[in-house]
């Protein structure tokens, strides 16, 4: 495999899924096999880098022309569970998303009007062919949506400081059923006790989201990029699983004031990360 630069790109974290190889049907899953034997399989940086490579020319190339062949792997307990990448389908997705966060000025700059109109077609065209598609990765810049919190417990929780050009790490990996059950729990409890809206929406999605996978999967919640838009102390002492789990406990025992509190720490924590998105 060709060098490639230590840099690691920021500020995105991520949602993984990683299925074992069961999960998979054949050909795919003797693919997938002999893929996780492969002793240079890509990083997670290396995606990210292809991805930004393609931005370059002129123009831009939004989305890979072709999928990702490529995928994360995990050994759990002698079972190699695995996690593509399948970029082109996100990059697809996040297309879409793309009006939501960017002004029109902006997202025309860098990425033209007849750009992404010819990736949104041949999107169209791809999705009826594949109507059940779904990626085993969910990205989102600047932020850990609360409800991926809800997914993972604090005991869970990997920090490692980094060191050199080793970039901090932290991390959870939980099994699926576990995620499953926290998700159902949450639910419960918040329907129970506060008005429809954004957490409970966006815990539903995630919830149907995990449906969707073999129920012997593991999850991974990667703050990925994030660790370089908090600063090393804060996140050390990052503990938002154990506070958003704290937080709906109170709800569910009706004590409104730890609630609020734990929602504060929350709230305080990301203040750095939400200054530095408007920044820039």
């Amino acid at each position: 495999m060709p060098k490639v630069s230590s840099v690691v790109v920021p500020y995105a974290a991520y949602l993984r899924v990683y299925e074992p190889l069961a999960a998979f049907p054949e050909p795919e899953r003797t693919r997938w096999a002999r893929y996780a034997r492969r002793p240079d399989r890509p990083s997670y940086q290396d995606e990210l880098r292809r991805s930004l490579a393609d931005l370059l020319p002129t123009p831009p190339i939004p989305v890979p022309v072709h999928e990702s062949s490529d995928a994360f792997v995990l050994d759990v307990d002698g079972v190699v569970c695995v996690c593509p990448w399948r970029t082109r389908l996100r990059g697809w997705q996040a297309l879409g998303e793309l009006a939501e966060e960017l002004p029109a000025s902006v997202l025309d700059a860098v990425l033209p009007p007849l750009v992404r109109h010819q990736a949104a077609q041949d999107y169209e065209r791809w999705l009826a062919r594949n109507p059940d598609a779904r990626p085993w990765i969910r990205t989102a810049t600047w932020q850990v949506p609360l409800n991926w919190f809800v997914l993972v417990s604090d005991e869970e929780r990997r920090y490692e400081k980094g060191s050199g050009e080793v970039p901090p790490m932290l991390r959870y990996r939980t099994p699926m059923v576990q995620a499953r059950r926290r998700v159902a729990r949450a639910l419960r409890t918040l329907r129970d006790t506060i008005e429809e809206g954004p957490l409970i929406d966006g815990l539903v999605d995630v919830g149907r989201w995990l449906e969707e996978f073999h129920p012997r999967s593991l999850v991974e919640l990667d703050y990925g990029g994030l660790v370089h838009a908090l600063p090393a102390g804060e996140l050390e002492g990052d503990h938002s699983a154990a506070d958003v789990a704290d937080g709906i406990e109170a709800l569910r025992r009706g004590d409104g004031m730890a609630a609020g509190e734990a929602y504060g720490r929350l709230v305080e924590r990301w203040r750095a990360v939400r200054d530095r998105r408007s920044a820039n």
